[in-house]
């Protein structure tokens, strides 16, 4: 440890003294040495440093002679009652017998005037002593405090951190919240009694979410404590979406200008709620120049440093804080601290500048002046109210009070294992290595109730009241508890809110909103907008198919194949499935054209019936034209199995169906033309054809044309048969039922058929369309043919362009269309003979006819 301490005391004469040479072995301070504004020497001491004054006088040193002691302004009544609650702890200590007994505590208390310069001079003090003459031995004896408790700035503690570190010296600190201290490699021996603002800024963020604020603005101090609040902030606030709309960074030396501009910069943002993670000295100066401005309507969210300021509170200036809320350290009541506070009195310490110094700041008097505004000494603290005397707001004090008992519950630790251990030396004392060694693993129940320990980094497990600055009937504001945040429960646990107990700014029970855009309701996404943070967006709707079922959706979700978005666009619904149903109008209209063209066949078969023995019925095969007429009812009738919802059955059928019934009607038609060129052949001299293709081999050759296509049709059938199928993909918001042909060539196969049939028929037809009238009816045959083939050359192109249904009434019109036509065109003339020109129904008008037409 002496070796160590060598350079820091070097470093000490450098800055304060000077060495003379080392033959006289004694080093002398020209300047003041270090001392301490408070102690009391005893067994075992600590260190403590706060800053009993707001600030210190800068100075510029010009090198050429002894430097002035820094002069400290500002007395601050918080801090002295930091370290009178040290001092509470301490005498409590060593009034318990059950804790360090026979072992008393002392402590030495610096003034640092919140000067990272003189923090670091007490920390050296602390460490090497202030004797005003240093010999050898001064190097080689036991530091003069085993552990410190301070600073309550991070930036001075970041220093006092750093400098004792090496050493092994313990600090522990009770308001010194910055994340970064808590890295072991650069402050192995820093602990403390509050939270790091790593947990307070992800509570904060967590705050901020819970209240649904995603556009905040930002002021933080410029200082360690600020920059790294905000930088842990902004980190989890971006994880959360939560957007940052300024981010200002002010301290209390800064000049006016600085703060106007901070104001400007408020007034003119449009983000209604602003977090304030500032240090109360730096925010002070701030908020003189808000009330200045008469800014309103700012809903405040506070750091721990100024959120429970009794001083704020009670400054009726700052009346526009009301509904402020944020995270506090935990209240506690210390029992006997007032009465210890206001026994205090100079007169206890005659010699003590700051004693004086503390009672002419509380009594606004002097002792310096022994007139109407001198002090006398006879005033009582015990009548007054102020920051000093308040025991309610004890929550920092509270930690002063944790850090004491943390030094003695250690010590105490140490001296029990000092005195079971066999191989420890009479007389051992503690060390600051052993009290940093012990003190990691310490853990003891303070008589408040709260369990104190330190995790790896040296933290306290992080616990926060969540405080709302509501008013009161006298104009200030009062502290009240609407919720906690605890990080040591579940994580969804760890934020509790009681919202309908928060009053927000300016006294509204109405929660503030505070958003760049508005939010983006169901069925719509978020379209940022160029240039500007990811809070402000457009709502865009979402395209067709595509939905979102959450507010502030950033992408729109398509459905599932079978799905499509409703009209909203916040949910998928099953897509309509379309085929031609019986119970729509054109399925019915369809089915009535199908059953008007089997009535009819009907009827002209019954008056064929009647009449077959007449010469018109007899004149071109009969058999041939019942068959026919027989073949058109089928044909009319297998239209109906295209409508109605697609199965397996009702596929193959539809197709099977339609080739075989059409073959068999065109093979009629096609035997009917070849009987017409056969009998005229057969009235040519020495013609004898009609004896090869009589009654017998019409029906043959009708039955042969036929079974080729029913191999055709078994075949497809067998192979690869037509099957109901889903097509999802000829429109995005319905689906279309319809039966898929399976094997392409099957289907082409039947239909090439048919045609082949069709042609073949109208090519005789035509060929034979000059024979007599009276032997023949080509030339309506060959109308019905050039009928039905026009019909299903147009049928191809419409089929295939069609969409769903349609394509299925484009086949049954294409069915009904050619079956009308055959029966028209063929069956009309002689049904008006029958009927209606009876007398041209005889064998001698015919032949009469037939003479006249062959001669």
């Amino acid at each position: 440890m002496a070796k160590r301490t060598v350079p820091l005391v070097l470093l000490l004469l450098v800055v304060y003294g000077v060495c003379v040479p080392a033959s006289a072995q004694v080093c002398r301070l020209l300047g003041q040495p270090a001392l301490p504004l408070l102690h009391a020497q005893k067994d075992i001491n600590i260190g403590a440093i706060f800053s009993f004054h707001r600030s210190a006088l800068l100075k510029i040193h010009p090198f050429t002679s002894k430097p002035e002691p820094t002069t400290c302004i500002s007395f601050n009544l918080r801090e002295f009652k930091f370290a009178q609650t040290l001092i509470f702890a301490i005498e409590e200590i060593n009034n318990n017998t059950q804790l360090l007994p026979g072992v008393f505590l002392g402590y030495k208390i610096y003034d640092s005037c919140s000067s990272i310069a003189l923090t670091i001079l007490s920390g050296m003090a602390l460490m090497n002593g202030y004797e005003e003459t240093l010999r050898d031995t001064s190097c080689s004896r036991p530091p003069a405090v085993h552990a410190i408790v301070g600073e309550s700035n991070s930036s001075p503690t970041i220093g006092l951190a750093s400098l004792v570190g090496p050493f092994s010296l313990p600090v522990i600190s009770h308001f010194a919240t910055c994340a970064c201290l808590s890295n072991r490699k650069r402050y192995p021996s820093f602990f403390r009694t509050i939270p790091s603002d790593y947990y307070q800024s992800k509570a904060l963020v967590q705050l901020v979410k819970h209240f649904g604020w995603t556009w905040v603005g930002t002021v933080r101090s410029r200082s360690d404590y600020g920059n790294n609040g905000i930088a842990a902030f902004e980190e989890a606030a971006k994880q959360e979406g939560i957007c940052i709309e300024y981010s200002e960074a002010i301290f209390k030396t800064d000049p006016q200008d600085q703060f106007l501009k901070t104001v400007e910069v408020i007034k003119k943002g449009t983000a209604r709620v602003v977090l304030a993670f500032i240090a109360l000295g730096d925010f002070v100066p701030l908020l003189k120049v808000i009330s200045q401005h008469n800014i309103t309507g700012i809903q405040w969210v506070g750091s721990e440093s100024w959120i429970t300021s009794r001083t704020l509170a009670e400054t009726k200036e700052y009346s526009f804080l009301s509904g402020a809320v944020g995270f506090a350290i935990a209240n506690a009541k210390l029992m006997g601290l007032r009465e210890f506070l206001v026994n205090m009195h100079p007169d206890q310490e005659p010699n003590n500048e700051m004693l004086k110094e503390f009672w002419e700041t509380t009594f606004q008097c002097s002792f310096s002046n022994s007139g109407s505004g001198g002090c006398t000494g006879s005033e009582r603290l015990a009548e007054l109210q102020n920051e000093y005397t308040d025991v309610s707001e004890l929550r920092i004090a509270n930690k002063v009070y944790t850090a004491v008992y943390a030094i003695a519950y250690t010590l105490h630790n140490i001296l029990k294992d000092i005195k079971t251990s066999t191989k420890s030396s009479k007389g051992e004392r503690p060390t600051p290595q052993k009290v940093l060694e012990y003190i990691r693993g310490v853990q003891f129940t303070i008589k408040t109730g709260e369990e104190i320990s330190f995790d790896a980094s040296g933290d306290p497990v992080a616990r926060y009241d969540l405080v709302n600055w509501q008013p009161v009937q006298d104009g200030s504001l009062q502290f009240k508890n609407v919720g906690f945040y605890d990080s040591s429960l579940p994580s969804e646990q760890h934020l509790q809110v009681n919202q309908e107990h928060v009053l927000w700014a300016e006294d509204s029970g109405q929660l503030p909103v505070s958003m760049c855009s508005e939010s983006c309701p169901p069925g719509t996404r978020k379209a940022v907008q160029k240039g500007r943070p990811v809070c402000c967006y457009d709502c865009i709707p979402c395209g067709e198919g595509e939905i979102s079922n959450v507010t502030d959706s950033s992408d729109c979700f398509p459905c599932d194949l079978e799905y499509w978005s409703n009209e909203s666009k916040d949910r998928c619904v099953l897509k309509v499935i379309e085929f031609l149903s019986y119970t729509e109008i054109m399925g019915m209209v369809l089915c009535i054209f199908a059953f008007v063209g089997v009535l009819l066949t009907t009827i002209v078969s019954s008056l064929f019936y009647l009449h077959k023995e007449t010469p018109i019925v007899r004149a071109n095969n009969s058999e041939l034209s019942f068959l026919l007429l027989f073949s058109l009812t089928l044909c009319f009738l297998c239209s109906l199995t295209f409508i109605g919802r697609p199965t397996e059955w009702s596929c193959m059928l539809r197709h099977t169906a339609f080739g075989i019934t059409f073959v068999l009607c065109i093979s009629c038609i096609l035997g009917k033309t070849i009987v017409v060129l056969m009998a005229f052949k057969a009235t040519l001299p020495g013609s004898n054809v009609m004896k090869w293709f009589g009654p017998l081999q019409q029906q043959l050759s009708v039955v042969s044309l036929t079974l080729i296509q029913m191999i055709i049709c078994v075949l497809w059938l067998t192979i690869s048969p037509p099957f109901p199928y889903m097509n999802l993909s000829y429109y995005r918001d319905k689906i279309i039922l319809e039966c898929n042909v399976g094997s392409a060539l099957g289907f082409w196969a039947v239909l090439g058929y048919t045609g082949l049939l069709s042609i073949l028929c109208f090519i005789l037809a035509f060929l034979a369309r000059k024979l007599p009238d009276n032997f023949n009816e080509a030339k309506f045959i060959t109308f019905s043919m050039l009928i039905f083939c026009a019909v299903w050359f147009t049928f191809i192109p419409a089929y295939v362009s069609s969409p769903g249904k349609f394509t299925v009434a484009v086949e049954i019109f294409a069915i009904l269309a050619s079956s009308f036509g055959l029966l028209f065109c063929i069956f009309a003339p002689k049904c008006y003979i029958i009927l209606l020109k009876p007398e041209k129904n005889t064998k001698k008008q015919m032949m009469m006819k037939s003479l006249h037409k062959t001669l």
